[in-house]
């Protein structure tokens, strides 16, 4: 007898439709909010509702690149990567004491 590999399940029908749909939502109201901002401004909030999403694990790979962003953006006169950098460097700052205070 052949052994078939066990087929995930969906934690309920749709599931995986559910979390495209409100994938696809909050980017466009990360849109939506930072499209009336300065530069700057909507750089860091779009940067920081979206590194709120990033997995644990990997902060510290997104807090470099955000610090790196950060000087990039500055030496460039590019306010909003700068902005991004910043936003995305106080995200991942808030991922790694939140997930300290779990362990």
């Amino acid at each position: 007898m052949e052994s078939r590999p066990k087929r995930r399940k969906e934690p309920f029908p749709g599931a995986y439709f559910l979390g495209l749909a409100l994938t696809i939502l909050a980017l466009y109201l990360v849109l939506l909010v930072t499209s009336a901002l300065p530069p700057f401004w909507a750089g860091a909030v779009g940067a920081f509702l979206l590194g709120l999403t990033a997995n644990p694990r990997y902060a510290v790979i997104f807090l470099i690149i955000g610090l790196a962003s950060i000087l990039l953006g500055y030496l460039a006169k590019e306010p909003m990567v700068a902005g991004g950098g910043l936003g995305l460097s106080l995200a991942e700052l808030a991922l790694l004491l939140i997930s300290r205070r779990k362990a």
